[in-house]
């Protein structure tokens, strides 16, 4: 045994011995280091922005940036609908157009486009000049004087078709658009569930109409109202079901009791860290503290199962204690490690999202292991010893059945369990290949909500509220406002607009066709393109009517100011990802043969589409973690146990699990996406504790039975069985709580990392030993399985001097 060796076998009797001559001071530091991160939650915020998980310097990204550059933003919209039906009377236009007189005064509110304050572009018939009058300039009167103004904007006023109203329905919407710099703040959660609710509440109780309200600094705000609701959720949630499972195997309040307080703490360091780090509660982040209540109850099973065993062996509380923390702490060590790798990947990633997720995450696990070898042996140590009815449910009839069950498929089945293994794999490669990589924006929104109904509103009545732009260098000033490029934007346009699922673009043609049907006195057969003999004097007269509007200049956001480069401004419906990209390839056709790519620079973003790219780039990344933590934890393992053929033997029975849980996805069509993507890395993490709980109890028991295979085997099975199943068990529970959330994507990642665990402990507790057995000529022996430079299971101690 070389001198690490030796130092290692030393080192876990040593930390016993420190941490419980020591009790007073260790209790003091984690009480003072908890009231430290209390004290930062003070600076917890949940993210007002939506966080790219596009790198900074992605393609994408720039192009975004150079479109907001020119332009401003475009997701800063906020939208009120309601039926157009519902405002054929004065009561309901009238109350109508005061909620939009009210978003106008509010300073949140820069510019809003309604009923109430749009113009319309006439010819004054004596000059023969355009001019704007507006189009409600005194309240309705009556209930016809109502109606008649909607029809004239419905049968009239093309230019606001989907802007204002919805020629089908005959829906009509307000946009109010808010402050750009108060967008990702606190100002915007502000005003929208308070001064914006209550406007919205006083119409709907004047008019008696239903407003549809939408648009995304509503949808970010009240998405992160329902993220924080489902955070409380979850912790309370994760707390009840581990506390009924714990006590329902231990019997036991004062176990349940210690396991409580070690995870509560946990909770308590976990936004402590957040807070300290300057990290936001995004929707990964508001995992971690139900994730540290589901994994930290793991290390207490482990840690008293030992207690007790080790007392029912000989009542003594010294020895129990002192082979609690030198026998499972190191074996407990390695397994939060290799949890906490599996999280830590995400840390390689470009994702600012992820990389927070995977800090916090990867420290927390390592917190809540030292939480754990630290209280609970303390505690202990102050109280009597348990009681026989708290150590009886270590001979519980159901438990040992079920152990003996395993022992007897391992001992007289492993023909059975192969094939098994092999039928199962053959059905996950068959799923496999029928998953998709898909998703959608507004898919992993939660269903239950009003503003998810409100959306689908939108969707079939304006198109979606999914921002696209496409912006069209022309390559020199004013090239936008010639005939021909007008020809072509008009041409890209009625091709968008013949695409059931985008809207019809605005842009300065359609400005520019307002003004040709104004100076035809408004009529409606007009609304087209000028030609080239009416176009100047049209430019001219539409230029100096708009922009002195103080409401708007429609042509200064459709055009830069140089004139050079022209924007088409749309809406996308909420379609897959799949569905996306061959909406964008049908974008890119178009404009290439409308816009040839030798005289023109034209690029296609937005929020839609920044999503679209975001989720392929995620995704691959995510399978780069994946294989990253299979490497990283094989590496571990070949440190462990410095033998290649182990490493097989171990990663066999977690990749199954991972493979079978994929082909289910294949099979009920649940698509690969940024939400369940991350199941596999967890999952893979998680599950390998139970490979290294029984392969150290295995080597430990080859060396003290003289490398007699069976007899290890059978011993490990029997010690670990218990603690495997108990562990899974509440993995399996507590990670059921996410089912419960109403977003699709914290289902699915639940639901997922649960049936992954359970087939993990399965595979375990049957396929590793059968393993062994099958191999024992390969790796049963001291040449192959040398002593490992760690000793993961230390010689008994029994004093602590």
């Amino acid at each position: 045994m070389g001198k690490l060796a030796i130092f290692f076998e030393g080192f876990w009797p040593a930390v016993a011995r420190i941490i419980l001559r020591n009790r007073i001071a260790w209790i003091a530091g984690v009480l003072l280091t908890t009231a430290f991160f209390i004290s930062q939650w003070q600076y917890v915020k949940f993210s007002n922005a939506e966080t790219s998980v596009l790198p900074n310097d992605h393609p994408e990204i720039l192009k975004y940036e150079a479109f907001t550059a020119i332009f401003g933003i475009e997701d800063n919209a906020i939208l009120i609908a309601v039926e157009g039906r519902d405002l054929f009377t004065a009561k309901s236009f009238n109350a109508f157009n005061r909620l939009s007189k009210q978003l106008e005064a509010s300073p949140e509110i820069t510019k809003v486009i309604s009923l109430d304050n749009i113009d319309e572009i006439v010819r004054e018939p004596k000059t023969g000049n355009l001019t704007t009058t507006p189009f409600n300039p005194r309240e309705a009167l009556s209930d016809e004087n109502a109606k008649s103004k909607l029809y004239h904007l419905f049968e009239r006023l093309p230019f606001y078709e989907n802007i204002l109203y919805d020629p089908k329905s005959l829906a009509i919407r307000t946009i109010a658009y808010m402050d750009p710099d108060l967008v990702n703040t606190t100002v915007r959660s502000q005003f929208i569930l308070n001064d914006f609710a209550s406007m919205i509440k006083t119409f709907e109780r004047e008019s008696g109409v239903a407003a549809r309200i939408s648009g995304m600094p509503y949808i970010k705000t009240r998405n992160a109202e329902t993220l924080k609701r489902e955070m409380i959720l979850f912790v309370i949630a994760a707390l009840g079901v581990t506390a009924l499972i714990f006590f329902f195997f231990f019997r036991s309040f004062r176990a349940t009791l210690i396991s409580m307080v070690v995870v509560l703490i946990g909770v308590s360091w976990s936004f402590g860290i957040i807070g300290l780090l300057g990290y936001e509660i995004t929707i990964l982040t508001a995992l971690i503290p139900p994730l540290i209540i589901v994994i930290g109850i793991p290390n207490c099973i482990f840690l008293i199962n030992k207690y007790q065993q080790e007392v029912k062996k000989h009542g003594n509380q010294a020895r129990s204690l002192i082979r609690v923390i030198s026998r499972v702490g190191n074996a407990t060590l390695m397994t939060n490690i290799t949890t906490a790798s599996g999280f830590a990947t995400f840390i390689i990633l470009s994702s600012s999202l992820l990389q927070e997720f995977g800090v916090i995450a990867s420290i927390n696990i390592l917190g809540i292991f030292a939480l754990s070898l630290l209280i609970i042996p303390i505690i202990y140590s102050y109280l009597p010893l348990p009681k026989d009815k708290h150590l009886q449910h270590l001979n519980t009839p159901w438990i040992d059945l079920f152990v003996a069950t395993m022992e007897r498929i391992v001992r007289n089945h492993r023909i059975a369990v192969y094939g098994s293994s092999v039928g199962l794999l053959a059905l996950s490669i068959i799923g496999i290949y029928q998953i998709e990589i898909t998703g959608s924006r507004i898919e992993d929104l939660p269903k239950n909500t009003d503003f998810y109904d409100d959306i689908l509103f939108y969707e079939n009545q304006f198109s979606g509220v999914l921002p696209v732009e496409i912006l069209i260098d022309t390559g020199r000033e004013k090239g936008v406002m010639t005939t021909s490029n007008l020809n072509r934007i008009e041409e890209l346009s009625q091709e968008i607009s013949e695409n059931d699922e985008l809207s019809r673009p605005l842009s300065i043609a359609a400005v520019l066709k307002y003004a040709k049907q104004a100076f035809y006195k408004g009529l409606p057969r007009y609304y087209q393109l000028p030609t080239t003999q009416e176009r100047n004097f049209i430019l001219d007269a539409i230029s100096s009517s708009i922009n002195n509007d103080s409401k708007g200049q429609l042509m200064g956001s459709m055009v830069d100011e140089k004139q050079q480069i022209a924007r088409l401004s749309l809406l996308m419906k909420d379609v897959k990802t799949s569905r996306m990209e061959v909406l964008e390839e049908q974008l890119y056709r178009s404009i290439e043969r409308i816009f040839p790519s030798d005289r023109y620079d034209v690029s296609i973003t937005g929020k839609a589409l920044l999503y679209l790219k975001g989720t392929r780039y995620l995704v691959n990344n995510l399978l780069i973690s994946l294989l990253l933590a299979v490497i990283l934890i094989s590496l571990f393992m070949a440190y462990l146990f410095r033998s290649y053929q182990m490493i097989i033997i171990s990663l066999i029975p977690n990749l199954l699990p991972l493979l079978v849980t994929a082909g289910l996805m294949g099979f009920t069509g649940i698509p690969i996406k940024p939400s369940t993507i991350l199941i596999f890395s967890i999952a893979f993490g998680i599950s390998v504790d139970d490979t290294i709980h029984f392969l150290a109890k295995y080597r430990q028991e080859l060396v003290l039975n003289d490398w007699q295979i069976k007899k290890s085997v059978f011993a490990a099975l029997k010690e670990t069985g218990v603690s495997m199943f108990y562990t899974s068990v509440v993995l399996f529970f507590g990670f059921s709580v996410f089912m419960i959330s109403n977003y699709a994507g914290t289902q699915a990642l639940g639901g997922l990392i649960s049936a992954t665990l359970l087939l993990a402990m399965l595979a375990n507790l049957v396929l590793l030993p059968c393993l062994l057995l099958s191999l024992e000529r390969s790796i049963a022996n001291k040449k192959v399985l040398k002593q490992p430079k760690i000793d993961i299971l230390p010689k008994d101690v029994d004093e602590i001097d």
